[in-house]
């Protein structure tokens, strides 16, 4: 449950529209539910901020689905991450609202009360070429699945370094960024020495024998010169977002900080 439920739960018992033994009916899963096959976290949307999110890879079409039926019932929504078509289709059947993207391969049943960005802040995703695309959409749509104002930046890697730099007023608007390369994993070293905001960094799988599975990328992401870079795992977009989303929820209001 989140924590406007629960407070509205607790409203309601207290002005006497809701009996006692009502308001326990609801909780009644809360705050974990054992399935035959998860044990889902209730919880998690009162101590982290956002509901459980589903790492669909390796789990039937059914376990998915009842997944997401529990999770959509406690909170009104859910994030699904890794997620096969076959999966998509039945929740698109089952969840008419669900927004599927095939590209960061996420499913997303948005909250009907969440019609705007609940984060103060914008997440600029920038992608240094068209095949590192998958990961940075499932970066972009996690962010804007948690409530940050997402931007995106497409096709700008070093190879053709004016077009990052014809972005400079644009990266140094956002107050986080996430930077998705491939390769030699060049871009969030170029793009930490033009921004003061905070950088993480994604090296993705893509490139040729020597990159080894992203390896490359992630070693020079790591020993990148520029200061303020974070790095997350080998096309881990999911993690990159879910790290921007909290650094916008502790960081200084808008002017409070200076910007390089």
């Amino acid at each position: 449950m989140t924590p406007d439920q629960i407070e509205q739960l607790l409203v309601a018992v207290a002005g006497g529209e809701l009996g006692p033994g009502d308001a326990l009916d609801r909780l009644r899963h809360f705050p974990t539910e054992p399935l035959p096959f998860a044990l889902l976290d209730h919880h998690r949307a009162l101590r982290q901020g956002h509901p459980e999110v589903v790492f669909c890879a390796g789990k039937s079409v059914e376990q998915v689905v009842a997944i997401c039926e529990r999770l959509a019932m406690a909170s009104g929504s859910f994030l699904g991450t890794r997620v096969t078509p076959e999966q998509a289709a039945a929740l698109g059947q089952r969840f008419k609202r669900v927004e599927y993207n095939s590209q960061a391969r996420t499913v997303f049943l948005r909250s009907e009360q969440q019609v705007r960005p609940a984060a103060t802040g914008t997440v600029l995703v920038v992608c240094a070429g068209t095949s590192d695309l998958p990961v940075a959409e499932e970066a972009a749509v996690t962010a804007d699945a948690l409530g940050a104002c997402v931007e995106r930046l497409t096709d700008v890697g070093v190879a053709g370094l004016h077009r990052l730099l014809d972005a400079g007023d644009r990266l140094r608007a956002a107050d986080v960024l996430i930077a998705v390369a491939g390769m030699e994993g060049a871009l969030p070293s170029v793009v930490g020495g033009l921004v003061g905001a905070p950088v993480i960094a994604v090296p993705t799988s893509v490139g040729y024998g020597a990159s080894f599975g992203g390896l490359a990328a992630l070693l020079a992401m790591l020993n990148s010169c520029a200061a303020g870079i974070t790095v997350v795992n080998i096309d881990n977009g999911f993690g990159a977002a879910m790290a921007a989303v909290r650094i916008l929820g502790n960081r200084p209001r808008h002017g409070d900080r200076s910007r390089g």
